[in-house]
């Protein structure tokens, strides 16, 4: 599901520093691990471990 109206739509070769990303079928990852995304959404808020997040923000590179 999408998270902000614009998501589909990546910077021009901007990214959001300290933020790296593995996840390379996402349409904001660069080909050095960056986030081209405008902002990150991270949740859900009762995570109590690194495993129980999500990135909020991913969008498939195959929908676009």
């Amino acid at each position: 599901m999408a998270l902000f109206e614009d998501e589909r739509t990546p910077k021009n070769g901007r990214h959001i520093k300290g933020v790296s990303c593995d996840v390379k079928n996402c349409i904001y990852h660069t080909e050095y691990d960056q986030c081209t995304a405008d902002r990150i959404a991270v949740g859900p808020s009762y995570a109590s471990s690194c495993s129980d997040t999500v990135c909020a923000t991913f969008v498939p590179k195959n929908t676009v």
